[in-house]
C-alpha cells in the first residue's frame, strides 16, 4: 500500500510539474512586445500571484495538508 502511494505521488508530481513548466514557457511568450501590450504593473501583479501561490504550496508540503485554493487570477 505504501509503495502504491509513492508511485501515485511520483506519477502525478512528474505530470503536474511538467504541465506547470510548459505553462510557464507559454507565459513567457507573452513577453513579446511585438505581439502584446503590457506594463510593469501588469508584470508585478502576475509575479505576485505566482510567487504567493508557490509559497502557499511549499508551506502546505511542509505541513502535510492543503487549504482551499485561491480564486482565479485577474489583472
Amino acid at each position: 500500500m505504501k509503495q502504491d502511494k509513492r508511485e501515485t505521488f511520483k506519477r502525478l508530481a512528474e505530470s503536474r510539474t511538467n504541465k506547470i513548466l510548459t505553462t510557464i514557457n507559454l507565459l513567457g511568450n507573452l513577453s513579446m512586445r511585438s505581439n502584446y501590450s503590457y506594463n510593469k504593473k501588469d508584470i508585478d501583479k502576475m509575479k505576485e500571484a505566482i510567487e504567493t501561490a508557490l509559497d502557499k504550496t511549499w508551506t502546505e508540503f511542509d505541513r502535510g495538508g492543503m487549504d482551499k485554493p485561491e480564486k482565479t487570477f485577474k489583472l
